[in-house]
Order: C-alpha cells, then sequence, then structure tokens
C-alpha cells in the first residue's frame, strides 16, 4: 500500500508540477489516502530527494524534478526499500535443490518486474490516467 499511495500522490503532483506547492490535505482528499499516513510517505519521499516541501499558508509540496524524470522504481525503492527476491533468487541460490530449474526462471521474472517498474515514470502514469479518465467520460 505504501508504494501505491506514495505513486498516486505523485501522479496527483505531476499533474500539478510547475503551479507551485500542493498541500498534503488535498492531496489526501483527491487521492483518498489518510492525511496522517500520507504525511509519513511524503517525508519519505522528500528524504529520497523525490519531492520538495515548503512551510507555511502558502507551502505544500511538489516534485523536486520533471515528471518524466521521476521513475516508479525510484518510488517504490524509496517507500518499502529494494524489490524483495526469492530465496533461491538471491545470490546463494536454492537452498533445498542446487540445481533447481526454478531458479532461472525466478531470476528472470525479478528482473522483468524491475525492468517495467524502471521503464515508467510519472509522465506515462499520468498520460494512462488521463486516458483513462477520457475512457470513462466517453461511456457514461
Amino acid at each position: 500500500m505504501r508504494s501505491d499511495y506514495g505513486a498516486r500522490a505523485l501522479v496527483y503532483l505531476a499533474e500539478r508540477y510547475g503551479e507551485g506547492p500542493v498541500q498534503s490535505a488535498e492531496i489526501a482528499a483527491r487521492q483518498g489516502v489518510p492525511e496522517a499516513y500520507l504525511e509519513q510517505l511524503l517525508t519519505v519521499l522528500r528524504r529520497a530527494g523525490l519531492i520538495r516541501s515548503v512551510r507555511g499558508p502558502a507551502g505544500g509540496h511538489q516534485l523536486a524534478r520533471p515528471p518524466s524524470e521521476v521513475r516508479l522504481g525510484e518510488i517504490i525503492a524509496a517507500l518499502d526499500g529494494p524489490a524483495p527476491t526469492l530465496s533461491c533468487v538471491d545470490a546463494s541460490g536454492c537452498r533445498v535443490n542446487p540445481g533447481c530449474a526454478l531458479a532461472e526462471v525466478w531470476r528472470e521474472v525479478d528482473a522483468a518486474a524491475q525492468a517495467i517498474v524502471d521503464g515508467v515514470t510519472l509522465s506515462d502514469l499520468l498520460e494512462r490516467q488521463r486516458a483513462a479518465t477520457q475512457r470513462m467520460m466517453y461511456h457514461i
């Protein structure tokens, strides 16, 4: 949930990129995230250098870089740490059967998943969100 909530918050900030800081209460309300939890996530994202925070009545949060330069993999790594790997995917190999044929497949799955999240930027997510919104509006 951390990565999901954090990514949604950053997509919201990407949508408002260049317009100045956005208050966490607005992000929380628009994204359906409890504000206290969102504050914790935003603190982690700020420490990771993905957002900037401004204090005061006109303060809030904004992306530290353009949306096209922020990758989903960075967000996930900041909020959840490195992607978990199965014990047979790590360097020590399978503890049950050293010749296990599945180990190579799991390494490929792990690498493919990481390549996908590293290949998606906030701009990509924003574009997908806009396309999905247009499709919904068309069908209504």
